[in-house]
């Protein structure tokens, strides 16, 4: 046994990060008795709290009230005069309502008796950690860094701005370009579309959104067109140039667009840099991710990982999930005997409209099951009947045929993930299409649809 083994530890769990998964992780391992300790360098609560899920949940509320005000008319409603969009109010509330949900976090640590360090974490060896001047001593040392954008090289690059600074862009872009085919690059396009920027979005493949369901690809394609975005497909940014007025975007097939901002939603790396993990030896994937068990114990054990440095589903719900699974393996008395279930993990894109998907694609479904049965709707909700929108709903259930289980869910519509949570826990359950059959519907919604479709669409 070494010295540093025969010594007690400052603190038995070293949390790295104060995002959603360490901030979890690190509350839960005190209620179970544990010393812990968090660093943060940056903002607590993450990347979701600050520049992901929850400023841009906030920004496409505001996007869909452009839709409403023009909907409201077929209903009776008149404005006295036509709405007008203050980008700097919405974008100062969001600094005050992200404000209020750091200062919650740092009530929950203070509240859990976990202690924060303010400062960029790195690890000496398999059980010290400095932070600035300070080295502190723990049993484990949990790296919950998460993710951070990343930004391809091409001329012009760092004039173009990533998902952490468009929430905050000084003046709101007239005309604003998207590079990039992921739920991030399809959101921001939908969101500045709907705000009243003239959108354009580039992705170098034939459709966006690669490993969702191809039939909502489709039909979240059509929509978004019918909405305004300017959809550019199997092309790409050869340079941008600071012109007279904006940007001047070249693209790979030659043509030439003027925008006023450029955000580059082209992916997210592991934010291992400066760690120390390389030196230690730690263990990585092709894609530069933390390689873990089960345990979510790295290849030096005393080092764990989770979250988005793990190469998992990108998703908060998930880093959650994970840091209350790592907890009871390494810091509770009846540690879980199966590793975490990944399966049918819920998921929602907050583009307009919504798509809300559980389980399996019916690609997937296919290869996995060969036989199959797809039951699908496309409709125009009823509230349009009125409103004169063109905008319709794509309802979809994917059905293993031998064993009718609906084995994926999924929708494109109004409060689509609203929608598909609850639909989520009969799919977790493995309930049967017929089980679907015999729920009753509530009418009059779109949501019945899903328990009101009887005949396949094709198998």
């Amino acid at each position: 046994m070494s010295d540093l083994e025969s010594t007690t530890y400052d603190w038995d769990l070293f949390v790295i990060g104060a995002g959603s998964g360490g901030v979890r992780a690190a509350r839960t391992a005190a209620a179970a008795g544990a010393r812990v300790a968090v660093a943060e360098e940056r903002y607590l609560g993450g990347t979701c709290v600050n520049v992901g899920c929850v400023p841009k949940k906030l920004y496409s509320y505001a996007a869909h009230f452009h839709d409403a005000f023009e909907d409201a008319e077929g209903f009776g409603w008149r404005l006295a005069e036509a709405p007008s969009f203050d980008w700097p109010t919405l974008r100062d509330n969001k600094v005050g309502e992200i404000k209020r949900l750091n200062g919650i976090y740092a009530r929950l640590l203070d509240g859990a008796g976990v202690r924060l360090i303010n400062g960029r974490a790195r690890v000496l060896d398999a059980h010290r950690v400095a932070v600035g001047d300070e080295v502190h001593s723990a049993e484990k040392i949990l790296v919950a860094v998460g993710g951070w954008p990343w930004v391809p090289e091409f001329p012009g690059s760092e004039l173009a701005v990533s998902s952490n600074e468009v929430f905050d862009l000084e003046s709101f872009p007239e005309r604003f370009l998207v590079l990039g085919g992921g739920y991030i690059a399809v959101e921001f396009a939908s969101i500045f579309n709907g705000l009243g920027s003239d959108t354009h979005l580039i992705y170098r493949g034939e459709l966006f959104l690669r490993g969702f369901d191809h039939e909502v690809r489709e039909f979240t394609r059509d929509q978004m067109r019918q909405k305004g975005v300017q959809l550019h497909f199997e092309t790409n940014i050869e340079r941008i140039d600071k012109v007279e007025g904006g940007l001047a975007v070249t693209l790979t097939d030659g043509e030439i667009l003027e925008v006023d901002a450029v955000l580059a939603a082209t992916g997210r790396r592991p934010h291992l840099e400066g760690l120390g993990l390389d030196t230690l030896g730690v263990a990585l994937d092709d894609g530069g991710y933390i390689k873990v068990n089960e345990r979510f114990e790295s290849s030096l054990p005393s080092v764990l990982a989770l979250g988005d440095v793990t190469g998992g589903p990108e998703l908060t719900p998930v880093a959650l999930a994970e840091a209350m699974h790592l907890v009871r393996c390494h810091f509770e008395d009846t540690p879980p005997t199966t590793p975490l279930n990944y399966a049918n993990i819920p998921t929602a894109v907050f583009c307009h409209p919504n798509i809300g998907t559980v389980g399996l694609s019916e690609e997937e479904a296919r290869e996995q099951f060969g036989e199959i049965r797809v039951y699908s709707a496309d409709f125009r909700p009823m509230k349009h009947t009125l409103s004169g929108s063109a905008e319709r709903c794509l309802m979809k259930l994917i059905v293993a045929d031998a064993s009718d289980v609906v084995v994926g869910a999924h929708m494109v519509g109004e409060e689509a993930g609203e929608v598909i949570q609850g639909i989520a826990i009969a799919v977790k359950a493995g309930l049967t299409k017929a089980d679907f059959d015999t729920t009753v519907g509530i009418h009059p919604t779109g949501a019945e649809e899903f328990v009101t479709m009887r005949t396949p669409t094709r198998r």
